[in-house]
């Protein structure tokens, strides 16, 4: 486990080299509010040597599939820091989240979003709310693997690995230490998915051993947001897989008082992108009424990140003191504390004009070096047995009486194995089901060695020749192992 030097040049607040970093205007509100957040740091006297690129949007309608040109990407690998302005993907048709592809083509394993209140002055029923939500950047559902596989079925995969576990749940540790946090909690939910969440709570347990000065806690993931929601305090650093990490983040952040003042750093061992939590509002672009907060709250992470110290604390004070003087944007004004509301360039101008200011009430920022781990290797000590026991067989098939699909397959058998079971939608249909359970037409038929035998690579390719002849449709087929005895495969529901 060695730590990687991309954070080498932290608090280095006298150099005067000029940082490179890569900019995206983005869509939408982006062009508005990245213009607000760069002219704000030219005015605090952040030293950056700006590449401009077009991602996007324009870039989709341009024949680029991902959103991302070839220059786009020279220019990510050449600077390795991106300051990202709200994206427009288009909806349906295949076409991929130009987020995801950033995040998972560049290793930005770890997604940092803090969720802070500024009570009394953004309106929020969780005054002294303050956590961090860690999550994982790269896996779960977000792999993006779907396939439609019958008539009336279609499939997302959920992929969870070791590695990227791992990595994740050292940063989050790592995190807490760094930042003086005393409780890491982690949301799971094993209750269900025992082989991919499992993983993960295993890990977290494993892993948390190595931190003895840090409290810590696992929660499956429904009442974890439940609690989130009502009892923030009880949460300090929470660490979860993609999907529930992007969900509850964005929960966390409206729970402050607004998802507009929602910042997320994007931290990989070889680079980070920095960008607001929110969408690209296109209803209202060009209106110059966008709150420019969680852009300009990410760029301060970025020059944390880049090791302009100073000048991140400069920035983040004066957004403190415009906040607390009231000057707001329309999405927080209150009839308590706004005292002006203002559009995009008015907000960053009153920032500007405040740079040197300090805040009198809200807590000073604190900054620390952020840790960057990459795992070389997992820690298992030795790989486990591996054994072929078995196959599952994903057929497609129109009829409703499970015996009669059992009568088939089991005429295919032709070794030393047996139709174990047969599933529809994960609950067990035969042997045995319930004439109640509603079926479609996609099954899940298991096959079994006998005890003390082994399913070969033959028996399983034998075993769809058979089924081919008897014209089964098959359209999917899963191996199942056991590693060191221990089985590597759920059982069905009602089994």
């Amino acid at each position: 486990m060695t730590e990687l030097p991309i954070h080498a040049r932290f608090d280095d607040a006298s150099a005067k080299v000029a940082s490179p970093i890569t900019v995206a205007m983005g869509d939408g509100v982006g062009p508005e509010i990245t213009a607000a957040t760069l002219r704000v740091l030219h005015a605090a006297g952040a030293r950056l040597a700006i590449e401009s690129i077009e991602i996007g949007e324009r870039a989709y309608l341009q024949g680029h599939s991902g959103g991302i040109p070839a220059a786009a990407w020279e220019s990510l690998r050449r600077t390795k820091v991106l300051l990202k302005g709200p994206i427009t993907t288009p909806q349906g048709s295949g076409v991929k989240s130009l987020n995801v592809t950033l995040r998972k083509s560049l290793g930005l394993f770890a997604n940092v979003r803090p969720c802070v209140s500024y009570a009394p002055f953004v309106a929020t029923l969780h005054p002294d709310m303050n956590v961090v939500i860690v999550r994982e950047n790269e896996e779960d559902l977000y792999a993006g693997i779907e396939h439609r596989q019958t008539q009336e079925v279609v499939q997302c995969l959920k992929l969870v690995s070791r590695p990227g576990t791992e990595r994740i749940i050292r940063y989050a540790f790592a995190y807490a230490r760094a930042h003086g946090r005393k409780k890491v909690t982690c949301f799971t939910k094993d209750n269900i998915m025992k082989l991919t969440d499992g993983l993960f709570h295993r890990l977290f347990e494993e892993i948390g051993a190595e931190y003895p000065d840090i409290e810590q806690e696992h929660m499956i993931v429904d009442i974890g947001a439940a609690r989130l929601a009502t009892r923030p305090l009880l949460f300090e650093v929470v660490v979860t897989p993609n999907l529930y990490g992007d969900i509850i983040s964005d929960i966390a952040a409206e729970m402050t008082g607004s998802v507009g003042l929602g910042a997320s750093a994007n931290i990989g061992a070889s680079g980070a992108m920095f960008e607001a939590i929110h969408g690209s509002a296109p209803d209202i672009a060009g209106k110059d009424i966008a709150n420019p907060s969680g852009l300009l709250l990410a760029a301060v992470q970025m020059l944390a990140h880049l090791g302009q110290v100073s000048v991140a604390e400069r920035v983040h004070k004066a957004w403190l003191a415009t906040i607390e003087a009231g000057t707001h944007t329309r999405d927080i004004a209150n009839s308590e504390t706004t005292r002006a509301v203002v559009g995009t360039k008015a907000f960053a101008d009153a920032l500007i004009g405040n740079l040197g200011q300090s805040p009198r009430q809200l807590a000073a920022p604190r900054y620390a070096r952020l840790p960057v781990r990459e795992v070389a290797s997992t820690s298992m000590d030795r790989l486990e047995t591996k054994v072929r026991v078995g196959v599952d067989v994903f057929v497609e098939w129109e009829g409703n009486r499970p015996e009669a699909l059992a009568d088939v397959m089991r005429s295919a058998v032709f070794g030393a194995y047996h139709l174990d079971m047969i599933s529809n939608r994960g609950v067990k249909v035969w042997p045995n089901g319930l004439p109640e359970t509603s079926c479609t037409d996609h099954w899940r038929c298991r096959f079994l060695a006998e005890p003390g035998k082994q399913f070969t690579a033959v028996m399983g390719a034998e075993l769809l020749l058979r089924l081919a002849r008897a014209g089964i449709d098959v359209v999917k087929t899963e191996g199942l192992f056991t590693f060191d005895g221990k089985p590597g495969f759920s059982v069905g529901q009602g089994q």
